[in-house]
């Protein structure tokens, strides 16, 4: 078993004090070691992810903006149709007297 020196780290039979490759440190210094060739990759990556973002907020705003003019124009719809149907129910009623006052003259003739 390895002695401990002051730092907490194992120390060689020598004396010096060398700090342990543990798993972690090992995982650690991989990362470290990788990060400055794997950051080019990385930063593309990145910048295209950014991108992707970008283009996908412009697609929410142009269909939020294309949302909107359908529920404006639904609505434009919804009331023209409304006024259609009260002129049809006029039209309706005075077509229906004018058939009521032609049957009267008819009869009274």
């Amino acid at each position: 078993m390895p002695h401990v020196g002051s730092g907490g780290f194992p120390t060689r039979p020598e004396g010096d004090v060398a700090p342990a490759l543990t798993a972690w440190r090992a995982r650690h210094y991989s990362l470290v070691s990788m990060s400055a060739a794997a950051s080019v990759p990385l930063e593309t990556e990145i910048t295209r992810l950014s991108n992707r973002v970008d283009e996908l907020l412009a697609a929410l705003e142009q269909l939020r903006e294309e949302n909107r003019a359908l529920r404006q124009r639904h609505e434009s719809l919804n009331n023209e149709r409304a006024t259609l149907l009260q002129k049809n129910e006029q039209v309706r009623t005075r077509v229906e007297a004018m058939i009521g006052r032609l049957k009267t003259l008819e009869h009274g003739a």
